[in-house]
């Protein structure tokens, strides 16, 4: 059974996106460590633990839970589809 590379791919961006986006809110809300979250703006330029930072977490987690689904899709279907074939 392979996976459908569009629906995976949206998923886990809306899914680390918004993972993001809420973990942010609240740190804000909240108080507690910002270094663990924080640290989030060595990769993601312009990221910080601030309300315009969560928006700008939730674009860059889209983009990248969606890179890293499309990658993690299209390796296993390929492996499915290779050792499927060799089962029959």
């Amino acid at each position: 059974m392979s996976l459908n590379v569009k629906a995976f791919t949206v998923t886990c961006g809306l899914l680390w996106g918004l993972c993001i986006f809420f973990l942010t809110w609240w740190l804000i809300l909240f108080g507690g460590k910002t270094e663990v979250l924080g640290s989030l703006g060595s990769f993601y330029i312009g990221y910080s633990v601030t309300p315009t930072g969560s928006f700008l977490g939730l674009g860059y987690g889209i983009v990248d839970g969606g890179i890293g689904g499309l990658i993690f899709a299209g390796v296993y279907n390929y492996f499915v589809c290779r050792f499927a074939a060799k089962t029959t």
